[in-house]
């Protein structure tokens, strides 16, 4: 079975295909690895595919301690190395867009280019003034029931129900303490680049190039204002949910593709 020990976590992974690139797939908060189920049968024909659950996700592990990006970062640079990985292009999504800047920024030999899709920093004025309130929520009610109501956020009116259905369940199921501790570490620890201005400081430290996928214009131009590398893009898909790369995922690998071949 694919799962990886890393002294106080196991972590459950997968690895399919082959090819000179290899991608690492990153699930978002109270998500797990099953979000790139579609995916996965595109990107395995050309690359080297790694999807691992995060520590307390899915079925990995759910440590009482550490679930936080930073540290989710630090187990997947473990993995890689115990599967002779040399170099990978992060893809993450909402937390896993925090965890693969963290693999940049962290780890920099390591990464030679990375996606973030509706990544889950940066975030200023009202919304990241509510921030300590949700993780008062999340603490002291029911957990998972207020992380299904912060999810109703990540849909339009145009987003299948299926989708919503999916994300619900697996919140349902992620332990409380995790979906606390993660939510707390991304938004309201010292030096938590979910909002800013932790975050200008921290992802102008990204040297490679940098694709991220915005449905919010005004974020994306946000972004792309710290980018270093010319070859980095903001890319905006207005009218899509949290989870555009799940509600769109054809046009999402088309344009995954075609960025990571105007790299090489």
């Amino acid at each position: 079975m694919s799962f990886a020990d890393l002294g106080d976590v196991r972590l459950f992974y997968t690895d399919d295909g082959s090819g000179e690139t290899t991608l690492l797939l990153v699930h978002g908060w109270g998500a797990d690895s099953r979000d790139w189920a579609h995916h996965l049968p595109a990107l395995r024909g050309t690359y080297r595919v790694i999807a691992a659950d995060l520590r307390g996700h899915g079925y990995s592990s759910a440590p009482p301690h550490g679930n936080t990006p930073r540290k989710m970062a630090a187990d997947l640079a473990e993995l890689c190395a115990s599967l002779g990985v040399e170099t990978c292009v992060p893809v993450g999504h909402s937390m896993g867009g925090q965890v693969a800047s963290h693999l940049a920024v962290e780890h920099p030999g390591l990464v030679p280019a990375l996606v973030a899709v509706e990544p889950g920093y940066g975030f200023a004025g009202t919304v990241a003034e509510a921030f300590p309130s949700i993780v008062s929520s999340l603490r002291d009610g029911d957990a998972n029931a207020v992380a299904v109501a912060i999810d109703d956020w990540s849909y339009t009116p145009a987003s299948p129900a299926w989708l919503r259905e999916q994300h619900r369940r697996r919140l349902l199921a992620t332990p409380p303490h995790v979906l606390a501790e993660a939510f707390e570490a991304m938004f309201c620890a010292p030096g938590a680049i979910g909002v800013r201005p932790a975050a200008d400081a921290y992802l102008a430290r990204r040297d490679c190039p940098v694709l991220t996928f915005w449905f919010d214009p005004a974020r994306a131009a946000w972004e792309a204002a710290l980018f270093k590398d010319p070859r980095s893009r903001a890319i905006t898909w207005e009218g899509s949910g949290h989870r555009l790369h799940e509600e769109r995922p054809a046009e999402f690998v088309l344009v995954l593709n075609d960025w990571l071949r105007s790299l090489a």
